[in-house]
């Protein structure tokens, strides 16, 4: 089978706290108003791409649980095509979303995606994590994404394979891990060294991204943040979308910052992946070049 994008980020469960009164310190009991259920990590991305309209694979291996059974029904109702193979168990991520931001707590044991997975759904693009390059089929665009883990796990030392992707997608403070800068306009002109086009996401403030020397901007929009989890997902998933389409950096970095700030006004992040007729909507109210045409023609 053929694809438009495969994802190889590694799924999780998420487990979100929603309404918390407070951050619990150590030794405190804090309480929520709501728990919810839904599809973590690189299921995120996956969701957000068929929501765009593009067909989509997740090519990471889902547990053999009731959490991966409940993963696997909610990728499929989505139309998303799955790998045949599982792992023993799923990894699960408890969110905290508060005052704007969010704590989490992980539990990730080591699931393995072969570069085989990846090449056998003939992808015209890929979303991986930033460790995850050689899974990519020489001449398919990657688009890299990176958390916590990766940013400390190469701290002022980004991969060396890096220039395998076309664009990596980083947050402020993993940008400053990577790279040493403050600044996310220096920190992506340096990761730029490494990769053609480095984006940094600055929250409220939007995104800069670095291009053949030009660093581009795209400012955020308002709205009110009730879960700021998988923002960064949906804004690397919404710029491929547009790349697919035909856009060029600017315009797909104010896309993405667009869907990206669309996102937060929900909780959970496959909550915030809004549909491609609701984007398309809200790009035309704030004048954003129209990709409608072009995408479906891609």
């Amino acid at each position: 089978m053929s694809v438009d994008v495969v994802v190889t980020a590694t799924p999780f469960l998420d487990l979100t706290f929603i309404g918390l009164e407070a951050l619990p310190q150590s030794g405190e009991e804090r309480f929520a108003g709501d728990l919810l259920r839904s599809p973590g990590g690189g299921a995120i991305n996956a969701i957000g791409a068929a929501r765009l309209g593009l067909k989509v694979a997740l090519a990471a291996p889902l547990g053999q649980d009731l959490e991966g059974d409940f993963i696997r029904d909610e990728l499929a109702s989505e139309g998303i095509a799955l790998l045949t193979s599982s792992a023993a168990r799923t990894p699960t991520t408890v969110v905290m979303p508060h005052a704007g931001e969010r704590a989490m707590v992980t539990y990730e044991p080591g699931i393995t995606t072969r570069a085989a997975d990846v090449a056998a759904f003939d992808p015209r693009a890929v979303i991986v994590g930033l460790n995850q390059l050689d899974l990519v089929p020489d001449g398919v665009p990657a688009y890299a994404t990176c958390g916590d883990d990766d940013a400390r796990a190469f701290a002022s030392r980004p991969p060396g394979d890096l220039d395998r992707a076309r664009a990596l997608f980083v947050n402020r403070r993993e940008a400053r891990q990577l790279t040493g800068h403050a600044s996310a306009g220096d920190a992506a002109a340096k990761l730029a060294e490494c990769v053609p086009i480095a984006v940094v996401t600055c929250g409220a403030e939007g995104a800069v991204a670095a291009v053949d020397g030009e660093l581009l901007s795209a400012p955020a929009f308002a709205t009110e943040v009730v879960d700021t989890t998988g923002a960064g997902d949906l804004l690397c998933t919404a710029f491929v979308w547009a790349e697919l389409a035909g856009a060029d950096p600017q315009a797909a970095l104010s896309w993405a910052v667009l869907y990206g700030s669309l996102s937060v006004s929900v909780p959970t992040g496959a909550g915030g992946a809004v549909t491609r007729d609701r984007l398309i909507e809200e790009a035309s109210k704030r004048g954003l070049p129209p990709l409608e045409a072009k995408e479906r023609t891609a």
